[in-house]
């Protein structure tokens, strides 16, 4: 099948597929006489595992990791649970750095009137952080 067809069947975009070719992480299509990219089965069902991958959020390098592992069918399990699990440990902390981003921003939109006048304590806390930035930056460079 063509790149547009392999690209259907696995719900990967034609750039993306030649992207994953130029970087490795799948190989490259073999070519039709007229030069086009040809797709086999396999290499869908390794697309999809690759989408399927990165809907869950694994990197790219972890994607790499899994996907050896999948071919591997001497692989011990354990290998692919502790990618996994240490996926789940940095999504637990992005969640909490979400959440915490999350009630910050919620504090600060219910103390804001959100009226005519001109005053918004978003854009104050806003400014408050840039200064506490640059006035931490300022004393370093004039050491």
């Amino acid at each position: 099948m063509n790149i547009g067809e392999a690209s259907a069947a696995s719900g990967v975009t034609a750039k993306m597929i030649r992207y994953y070719e130029s970087i490795g992480l799948m190989p490259e299509a073999g070519r039709s006489q007229s030069g086009y990219r040809v797709y086999s089965d396999n290499d869908v069902h390794m697309l999809r595992f690759i989408r399927r991958s990165r809907d869950l959020g694994f990197a790219l390098d972890d994607i790499r990791l899994l996907l050896g592992l999948w071919r591997d069918r001497e692989r011990p399990s354990a290998a692919v649970k502790e990618i996994a699990v240490r996926h789940i440990d940095e999504l637990t902390a992005k969640i909490a750095e979400l959440q915490a981003m999350k009630r910050s921003l919620q504090h600060l939109a219910e103390a804001c009137h959100g009226d005519a006048r001109p005053d918004c304590p978003i854009l104050e806390d806003l400014a408050l952080k840039d200064r506490a930035l640059k006035d931490r930056a300022e004393p370093a460079q004039n050491q």
